[in-house]
């Protein structure tokens, strides 16, 4: 099995939602739907207070190149655009929209015949932005500068808990396929590789037993088709630089990009999304999320509307056990600690946990030792203790000098830290600080 130098080995936790099929939210009664959902620029609503508008139309399109067009999640009045704090805390617009009970659903007309320029127009119509947690437009991504030769899907789901792209390959296993190669078409790529962990042999037997997609041994005897890949369970396998070295022993060069090295990489909800659009005409207003950990009542892998509270969600999985110690909004390695449920849900939103005291820890941080173990696990070979000091200190060049800009935040430093150092956001406030320079 392939994989990345460096990482650590952690309890996956997958077993409390694995086996469970995928289930349909029921509707609520508010939805507040973010207008900052991507990275870029927020969306311009049009649609105004008092307007009605039903599930799947759209109601705030993208305000530049990178930004992402956002759709009703359901038939509602729009009550208006509200000031409300998001999982990372930060304050922004959001559109408030109230269910008035009826089921009527806008659909863009299927693609039959398709072209390159159909595919990519369609996804950005449709608002498809990468599901893993990025939220980059899809359609922005697919269209780089420099040179492809591949397209890579991130089916590795490494974060501990999380199933959603595990039961889309599992349940949707030709949807997803469909999406996998509409991509691959759009970004006219000669290879297509799939790589996944070998915590998932049901999802990867399940690729395998569909035409048109092989193992790397069948690949290397001459056939063609989508490369199902094999990975080490180890996190963080599914980041995309480790990835890339994982699947295909390409180096990502400091502060480039996937496209730097001839690659593409996509997620798994995020190929299914494009199916969904161009095959269906739905637009990108739903998403499947896992709501898991020891502290929820029952969990469960959910199909959810985007701007569903997630206390609604939480109360639907049977609420949180008064043992629990924290709530996260993704996975537990690079999700964000909430304060309360009172957040509502993304097109990025992979997960919600609730963990006990025997998940998490809550024991405060103390002086570094020195033990040097956050740099042997370091996946881009970084010294993570002196980032963290430099930034604890307030020296911002010293900490990007050992460097905090190409760090990508998986935690895994902080995870092995005996001191338990916040050295992740350490690395995040030296990165704030240098954007506010700019």
């Amino acid at each position: 099995m392939r994989t990345f130098r460096g990482g650590v080995h952690i309890p996956d936790n997958k077993a409390l939602s694995d086996c469970i099929a995928i289930e349909q939210m029921p509707i609520v009664a508010d939805y507040y739907v973010s207008l900052s959902q991507h990275i870029g620029k927020p969306a311009e609503p049009v649609v105004q207070k008092g307007d009605e508008v039903v599930e799947g139309q759209l109601v705030a399109k993208a305000s530049s190149f990178v930004s992402a067009n956002i759709h009703s999640p359901i038939c509602g009045e729009v009550v208006g655009v509200e000031k409300r704090k998001n999982a990372q805390g930060a304050v922004v617009d959001y559109l408030h929209i109230r269910s008035n009970g009826k089921q009527e659903v806008k659909l863009m007309p299927a693609l039959k015949e398709v072209t390159r320029e159909q595919v990519i127009n369609r996804i950005a119509e449709a608002g498809i932005v990468g599901m893993g947690g990025a939220g980059f437009p899809t359609a922005v991504k697919i269209q780089p500068k420099d040179p492809v030769d591949t397209l890579l899907i991130n089916a590795a789901e490494c974060e501990p808990y999380l199933n959603c792209d595990n039961r889309i390959m599992i349940e949707r296993t030709q949807e997803f396929l469909t999406g996998v190669k509409l991509l691959a078409f759009a970004c006219g790529v000669e290879n297509t590789m799939i790589g996944i962990e070998a915590n998932k042999m049901d999802a990867y037997n399940a690729l395998l037993a569909c035409d048109g997609v092989i193992d790397e041994k069948t690949a290397k005897e001459g056939a063609e088709g989508i490369v199902a890949v094999l990975l080490k369970k180890k996190y963080p396998q599914g980041a995309e630089k480790t990835l890339i070295k994982a699947c295909l022993d390409r180096e990502v060069p400091v502060g480039g990009l996937p496209a730097a090295v001839g690659c593409i990489v996509n997620n798994v909800s995020t190929a299914y999304a494009v199916y969904e659009a161009v095959v269906k005409g739905i637009p990108l207003y739903k998403r499947v999320m896992t709501v898991s950990g020891r502290g929820v009542g029952s969990p469960r892998n959910l199909e959810v509307r985007i701007g569903t509270p997630l206390s609604s969600v939480v109360e639907f999985c049977g609420g949180v056990t008064e043992d629990t110690v924290k709530l996260v909004s993704g996975g537990p390695m690079m999700g964000f600690s909430l304060v309360d449920t009172d957040v509502s849900t993304t097109k990025t939103d992979s997960g919600f946990l609730a963990l006990t005291d025997k998940e998490a820890s809550t024991v405060l941080p103390t002086n570094c030792i020195n033990c040097g173990k956050c740099a042997s696990v370091c996946p881009m070979r970084l010294m993570p203790m002196y980032i963290d000091f430099y930034a604890t200190v307030g020296d911002f060049d010293e900490a990007v000098r050992y460097g905090a800009m190409n760090c990508f935040e998986c935690g895994t430093c902080a995870y092995v830290c005996p001191a338990k150092r916040p050295i992740v956001q350490s690395v995040r406030l030296t990165k704030m600080k240098m954007k506010e320079r700019k």
